[in-house]
């Protein structure tokens, strides 16, 4: 079956909600530790735009959410504003399909015409598999926080990749 990447659309949420809460619950991938329900989670899908810095891109499979990806706000101080943080999250069953590829391809072309000068990646170590799609656009390692989170009764460290933000650029 095809998949096919699109903007966000509020008919999204419930399922962008229940994809990110499994990592929530399982992984820690992700740092939040409680679920969001579709209200709580609503005031991050209302910060993306069709246009701008901020935007949310979707990966449908038949009628089925399998992914997205996002650009937000880096840091809240004003001086920030032309860095984003970018994230890409998977249904288990679009793992090693290319569709994190498509993701990111589609959302760094929404961006590319915008002011956006880096790309900020943080990623819970291990994850080689998210290691390897952001080297593959471009983004080079930048440094670690060692045990900086902590769930599921360890400490995690995250390691932060960047890239420039407005050239789009993949490799391998």
């Amino acid at each position: 079956m095809s998949v096919a990447i699109r903007r966000g659309a509020p008919g999204d949420l419930a399922a962008l909600t229940a994809l990110y809460n499994v990592y929530v619950r399982e992984t820690a991938i992700t740092f939040d530790v409680e679920p969001y329900t579709v209200e709580t989670r609503r005031p991050w899908f209302d910060a993306f735009s069709a246009t701008g810095r901020h935007q949310l891109v979707v990966a449908e499979e038949g009628s089925r959410v399998v992914g997205y990806a996002c650009t937000r706000t880096f840091r809240e101080k004003r001086a920030y504003d032309t860095t984003v943080e970018a994230s890409v999250y998977l249904d288990r069953a679009a793992h090693a399909r290319g569709i994190g590829t498509q993701l990111y391809t589609r959302l760094f072309e929404a961006i590319a015409t915008e002011d956006v000068h880096r790309v900020i990646a943080g990623i819970t170590l291990p994850n080689d598999a998210s290691i390897a799609l952001h080297t593959r656009f471009g983004f080079t390692r930048v440094g670690i926080l060692h045990e900086v989170g902590h769930k599921h009764g360890r400490y995690w460290d995250v390691l932060w990749m960047v890239r420039k933000g407005t050239v789009l650029k993949v490799t391998g």
